[in-house]
């Protein structure tokens, strides 16, 4: 059996994987691929229609933005992730992140690592406390209600959210306060969360409308995809301070650097999509997409994918 794998992922998985298939970093010749694996890569329909013996597509993660389903489900490939293996990783991040805009950590550093500030505790860079507050969940899946979890039980904040595929019902169960329109979220929330795949109809789903919605002394986080949150209008209601800060682990250029504008702005903080990136994180992933993969290719059928196949 030959496996398409690039990318890295945990050594002990790979060597697992490699004591029962050869491994191969090209997709070419795609007749050839019994299997692929990956992490950013891209598994388009044109490989797809020729790749005659595939069996699985496995995705190291969640987000399977880069792989054509529809193709694969009409091929009838199965594409399977690893949708709870990263979860908690995700979710520091997005707590992280979330004190850092709110305290102003990253600025503060930079300035330190500078000229300094003429005193202690200076009142350009007062905080907000998370303690207490309304956290808006755009998207309410597992990473989203792990954040959550966290954040109630060390803040004790109130959450709401919005998310379409999730019956009111189990919202209230999760305690929730569940929105039927954004809009309305978006202005009752003190931060808000981003945790939705990023599909033709969630692109943009936040632009200039939607950020205008939000209190003046909102914080938004996105650690989901980029393209999600239209870049050009966050930048504009930054720095107008229409909202308080933002932080984004994704981008639609990754990884972002300096020539993406919003990295001008003080009350922005970036990091370079390493939500999923801690070693307990990248253990999970690995030996689940590798024994799902496996799986497969011994000719059992997945318990559950990502295209329905």
């Amino acid at each position: 059996m030959k496996v398409y794998l690039r990318e890295y992922i945990y050594p002990p998985a790979r060597e697992k994987l490699a004591e029962r298939a050869e491994i191969v970093d090209c997709l070419e010749p795609a007749e050839e691929i019994d299997a692929v694996i990956i992490r950013t890569d891209e598994v388009p329909r044109s490989f797809i229609e020729k790749a005659k013996n595939l069996k699985v597509i496995g995705k190291h993660g969640v987000g399977c933005n880069t792989i054509d389903l529809e193709a694969a489900k009409e091929a009838g490939v199965p594409v399977i992730n690893t949708p709870t293996a990263n979860m908690n990783a995700v979710a520091e991040l997005i707590v992280g992140l979330m004190l850092d805009v709110s305290r102003n950590i990253s600025y503060c550093d930079r300035v330190d690592r500078g000229e300094g500030f003429s005193r202690i505790a200076p009142p350009e860079v007062e905080g907000m406390e998370l303690t207490g507050k309304t956290i808006g969940l755009v998207g309410m899946g597992n990473i989203a209600r792990r954040a959550g979890a966290i954040l109630k039980g060390g803040f004790d904040v109130k959450l709401v959210g919005y998310d379409t595929y999730i019956p009111r019902e189990q919202a209230d169960a999760w305690g929730i306060e569940q929105y039927d329109k954004l809009e309305d979220m978006l202005a009752v929330a003190d931060v808000v969360n981003i945790s939705v795949p990023l599909t033709p109809e969630t692109e943009n789903m936040i632009g200039a409308e939607q950020l205008a919605c939000m209190k003046p002394t909102a914080v938004l986080i996105n650690a989901a995809r980029g393209g999600i949150v239209n870049e050009d209008a966050l930048y504009e209601a930054l720095k107008a301070k229409t909202i308080r800060g933002a932080a984004c682990d994704a981008f639609v250029s990754e990884p972002p650097n300096g020539e993406n504008k919003l990295m001008s702005l003080d009350n922005f903080v970036a990091t370079p999509h390493i939500g999923a990136d801690t070693s307990e994180s990248l253990e999970r992933m690995g030996e689940q997409v590798v024994e799902q993969v496996l799986d497969v290719l011994d000719g059992n059928k997945p318990a559950r994918t990502v295209n329905g196949v």
